[in-house]
């Protein structure tokens, strides 16, 4: 019966955050430094999501995906019907956002593998080679230019990613040596790295739609196709299980809850903040992954680890930098 309440409070504040974002009119200017906070805030709640991901037993990461689609989807209808958007969008966006549902949730699936095959520091990191891949595919698709920094961006997060999978034929084999298989982690760094390329896809389609869309319907799309994603690949893997744990039935619903806390926190900081400000707090998500990691899982990172996090870390953050300088031109 507890449970059932503090899941209630929690699922209302959530819908009132989305019903916040919802005014159009901006009365007065916001205070200095809002956004910057809704971003740390958002890191946080996005990193503690992943922390759950992290501590829930015995649950695949595509049951896990399934779980947060429902939840967010008890949320994100309310908000639809109040805004009178509709539930299938523009007839000419319909198949972006088809593709922007289907890329966004085989990314969701992935890093969650990663999160479970994988420490959280390591793949967090490896999630922050996004924007490399996002300038690759703008300068395919959207014919954007990819100059010489993007060039300079893309070394720099390969040489993180290499810094933290360690591949044996270049570190020896002791590189191999840590308290998890190295198969398994390197399947986890994989997914990690296909969760960034699906998720600079999945940003590029945002940016072709435009503003044309209503940013709740492109989440209803993200999570109505997420949820028959996860039932279809759990019905061919065979993987359903409800989780037998009350405490792991609570992480199952605060991943949702929190990762629909992270968006829409996030959301509200780019609406108010330049982007490049907003790029750069959010890797305090590498910050508080570092941190749980220890606290929680008594698993001090590496100093391979630590480096490679630099390096992807300058690698986004400079091309983050750069962006904004264009845009203040």
């Amino acid at each position: 019966m507890l449970l059932e309440r503090l899941c209630i409070i929690i699922l209302w504040s959530q819908f009132t955050k989305c019903l916040s974002l919802m005014g159009k009119a901006k009365k007065k200017a916001p205070c200095p430094g809002l956004g910057l906070f809704y971003t740390l805030l958002s890191a946080f709640l996005f990193s503690v999501a992943s922390l759950f991901v992290k501590k829930v037993q015995d649950v695949h990461a595509v049951e896990i995906s399934a779980f947060r689609c429902v939840f967010q989807m008890l949320v994100i209808i309310p908000c639809l019907i109040y805004r009178k958007t509709g539930f299938m969008g523009p007839k000419g966006q319909r198949i972006f956002l088809l593709l922007r549902g289907v890329l966004g949730s085989t990314s969701m699936i992935l890093l969650y593998y990663a999160f479970q095959a994988t420490s959280l520091a390591d793949a967090t990191v490896i999630t922050f080679s996004s924007p490399v891949f996002t300038s690759i595919f703008a300068c395919i698709f959207l014919k954007e230019k990819y100059s010489p920094w993007d060039g300079l961006f893309t070394v720099f997060t390969i040489t993180g990613v290499i810094l933290i999978v360690r591949p044996p034929f270049l570190f020896g084999a002791s590189a191999a040596g840590r308290g998890e298989s190295y198969s398994l982690h390197l399947k986890g760094t994989i997914a990690a790295v296909a969760h960034a390329v699906f998720a600079a896809l999945t940003l590029v389609i945002l940016r072709k739609m435009g503003k044309s869309v209503d940013y709740f319907l492109s989440i209803w799309y993200y999570v109505i196709l997420g949820l028959l994603e996860s039932i279809i690949v759990l019905f061919i893997i065979g993987e359903w299980s409800l989780p037998y744990c009350g405490l792991d039935r609570l992480f199952l619903i605060l991943i949702g809850l929190f990762g629909l806390g992270g968006q829409v926190f996030l959301t509200k900081a780019i609406q108010i903040e330049k982007a490049g400000p907003v790029a750069i707090m959010k890797t305090m998500d590498v910050v508080f992954a570092f941190i749980f990691q220890i606290i929680f899982f008594h698993d001090v990172p590496t100093w391979w680890t630590v480096g490679g996090a630099l390096c992807v870390i300058a690698s986004s953050t400079g091309a983050a930098v750069r962006k904004w300088c264009q845009g203040s031109k």
